[in-house]
């Protein structure tokens, strides 16, 4: 398994490939052709960003039979899927801004696709080999929004509502590796990916039906039971087995920017 990272260096945000030895900078996007650079560091010295700036995320709504229940909905027959525009991404470590427009957001435990080619109705074996790799994300959802709209545009697309990271992981087998949520070091959701209704290749393949997809972009599979709140001082940290962690602090609008 590689895994690669975006990190302010010299004042822009760059590309870099994790190694035991510490962190390389790369010429550019790592499904690209790229050439290694220097080393910059360990991976705990760095200011990291978000591992890709998406183009477009594209989201799917109860994707785990678990959290369908718990939403008192029906489990879905084929995958739904809503937008998160690209301004909501943000990086580990990054704060989680609670909109003063609700009373109530949520953290989602989720594990993102990340795209590596242009593809556009492929056949199951291309969405396959679309796939580059994957990373950790929080949907994160303005619940009281979600409800009162009938819809879920502005309730998933505040600013700095989809943390992603820490890094893209390629070239590894996703198996049925454990995703689990914890809201101030307390446990609150615990599932596996292989739970999931529609896996990763049938929702690039059902994506790439109704969207062209090109490299950078992201989707969402959806997240398990046991979701719930946050407030402003709690920090929600999402974990997936061998990916690492991606960590949150929610503030209030009025805290201001570090």
């Amino acid at each position: 398994m590689k895994q690669f990272v975006r990190f302010l260096h010299d004042g822009q945000m760059v590309f870099g490939q994790v190694t035991p030895q510490g962190v390389y900078r790369i010429s550019g996007p790592p499904f690209f052709d790229y050439q290694p650079g220097e080393k910059v560091g360990q991976l705990d010295e760095l200011d990291l960003g978000p591992p890709i700036r998406p183009g477009k995320v594209i989201c799917v709504g109860l994707n785990y039979r678990d959290h369908a229940e718990e939403s008192g909905a029906d489990v879905p027959e084929e995958p739904i899927i809503f937008l998160k525009p690209d301004t909501s991404v943000v990086g580990p470590q990054h704060p989680i801004r609670y909109p003063p427009q609700s009373s109530r957001i949520d953290y989602e435990a989720e594990l993102a696709v990340v795209i590596g080619r242009e593809t556009f109705c492929p056949d199951p074996v291309d969405a396959r080999r679309a796939i580059f790799g994957y990373t950790c994300a929080n949907d994160v959802t303005a619940r009281d929004l979600q409800s009162k709209d009938g819809q879920w545009t502005r309730a998933k697309s505040f600013d700095s509502f989809c943390p992603l990271g820490p890094a893209i992981n390629y070239d590894v087998d996703l198996g049925d590796r454990s995703i689990e949520a914890r809201l101030n070091g307390e446990l609150r959701q615990k599932s596996t990916v292989g739970q999931m209704l529609f896996d990763a290749e049938r929702l690039v393949h059902f994506c790439a039906q109704v969207m062209t997809l090109y490299p950078g972009d992201v989707i969402l599979t959806g997240t398990p039971a046991g979701v719930g709140p946050m407030q402003p001082g709690d920090v929600v940290e999402v974990t997936i087995e061998g990916f690492g962690s991606l960590s949150n602090r929610v503030v209030s609008a009025e805290e201001p920017s570090s």
